[in-house]
């Protein structure tokens, strides 16, 4: 039996689409709510192990969990880091996001981490998850042409050097991360403001200058599509905890809301 084990999300970006990849960010740091969001329509979730407590040792769980539905999962790592890297790929992520990358050198040190030689320095184990514990045969000959790296740019200084770090061999997509370009901007909180949705449409038209695919996250369906709209390859939307505490509040407001109105009818008929 032979098991596919090219990437998907690589495909995704190489498709001609009505829409471009659609995702979310994976926030709770469980399984269950994992899959339950890659079941809502998602191209792709975002696995964040930077901002999350998602350890290595869970991270299969997750993987698995995402692995039920049709979205692609993405693995945002910590840092950039080879050993992390490493046993990332190892515990079965195919597609990787390295944060706070901020030169070509950064970059070239990310594609290296996830790259068997001699293309780069990623260790060699022969049972793994990523190989389905052996049960691919060719898994060290293929690895890394499936194996997926995408930059993350978060300052002005890095989205200046878009072009020469996307030229980096091995660099498949980068991803302008707005949270933290705005507060490097001095705009911290305001991804709308004037000066930072200038520098993000500047960044989607250089990186569809030479062709490389470029990825954002907005917080909601209208910034997302202004996103779009600039250029943007592949985006995605708030996250699993924001899309249910803010639907909680909604309707819990509402009740509260009614409950309130009803009381102050009562209140104005004696």
């Amino acid at each position: 039996m032979t098991i596919d084990i090219s990437n998907r999300f690589r495909r995704m970006l190489q498709e001609e689409r009505a829409m471009p990849p659609l995702g979310t960010w994976l926030m709770s740091a469980a399984p269950g709510p994992s899959e339950a969001i890659g079941h809502c329509g998602f191209d792709f979730v975002v696995v964040d192990m930077e901002h999350v407590p998602v350890e290595v040792g869970q991270l299969p769980e997750i993987l698995r969990a995402v692995g039920c539905t049709p979205a692609e999962p993405v693995v945002r790592l910590p840092w950039n880091d080879k050993v992390t890297i490493k046993k990332v790929l190892d515990a079965g992520a195919q597609t990787i996001m390295i944060p706070f990358v901020e030169t070509a050198e950064e970059a070239e040190a990310a594609v290296a981490a996830a790259k068997y030689p001699p293309v780069g320095v990623r260790g060699v184990a022969a049972i793994h998850r990523a190989s389905r514990f052996g049960a691919v045969p060719d898994y060290l000959k293929r690895a890394n042409d499936e194996t997926m790296v995408i930059v993350q740019l978060e300052t002005p200084e890095a989205v200046s050097r878009l072009k020469d770090i996307a030229a980096v061999p091995g660099v498949d997509a980068v991803f302008v991360g707005p949270g933290d370009l705005s507060a490097s901007m001095g705009h911290i909180g305001d991804i709308g403001h004037d000066e930072v949705q200038a520098a993000l449409a500047n960044a989607a038209e250089a990186a569809r200058e030479i062709g490389t695919p470029i990825g954002i996250v907005g917080p909601n369906p209208a910034m997302v599509r202004k996103f779009l709209d600039y250029g943007y390859s592949f985006s995605a939307m708030a996250s699993d905890i924001a899309m249910m505490t803010g639907r909680a509040r909604d309707w819990l407001g509402e009740l509260k809301g009614q409950t309130a109105e009803k009381q102050q009818k009562t209140t104005s008929a004696y």
